[in-house]
């Protein structure tokens, strides 16, 4: 597998969702999907149809990764403001910053791209990871559990500094 990422700038975001704490070793996205999405046609003020599937992670999660760290997940999507969030949703604010965006094209099941974004393509790139949440953009193509299914998967990331 190789993947090439654009770097791109996100804009601060508006999300309107549902979160859940989880962890790789007790996943719960299906989960949290299967509440949001019959309520997510409450939100009438998103900016687009996509979904937004977030995750904040403590800053040790992956310099100090067990399977059992804990992070919160998200089912969000993009809203132009929150004047109007319905009953049971939180609101999250994304901060703008730098991300590596990958096309992914395959199952959503299958982590074999995190993998190799972390482990190959991150440590040869003039980036380092940025503690900030990573998220994915679930278009029109996402298809869940389906081989030709695709997404944005974005990874935040910052300028390495090579002075040491």
């Amino acid at each position: 597998m190789k993947m090439t990422p654009r770097i791109e700038t996100s804009n601060e975001k508006k999300l309107v969702g549902q979160r859940l704490v989880m962890s790789f070793a007790d996943y719960k996205a299906g989960e949290l999907w299967k509440s949001f999405m019959p309520k997510r046609k409450e939100i009438t003020n998103n900016l687009t149809n996509e979904l937004i599937s977030l995750v904040v992670y403590q800053s040790t999660h992956f310099t100090d990764f067990k399977p059992t760290n804990q992070f919160e997940r998200w089912a969000t999507v993009e809203v132009a403001n929150f004047d109007n969030v319905p009953a049971e949703m939180k609101t999250f604010i994304l901060p703008s910053g730098l991300y590596a965006v990958f096309n992914y094209k395959g199952l959503n099941t299958d982590n074999s791209i995190f993998q190799y974004i972390l482990g190959t393509w991150l440590p040869n790139s003039a980036y380092d990871l940025d503690d900030r949440p990573h998220f994915e953009i679930l278009g029109e193509k996402y298809k869940n559990n389906d081989p030709n299914s695709e997404e944005e998967i974005w990874i935040p990331i910052t300028r390495r500094n090579t002075s040491h």
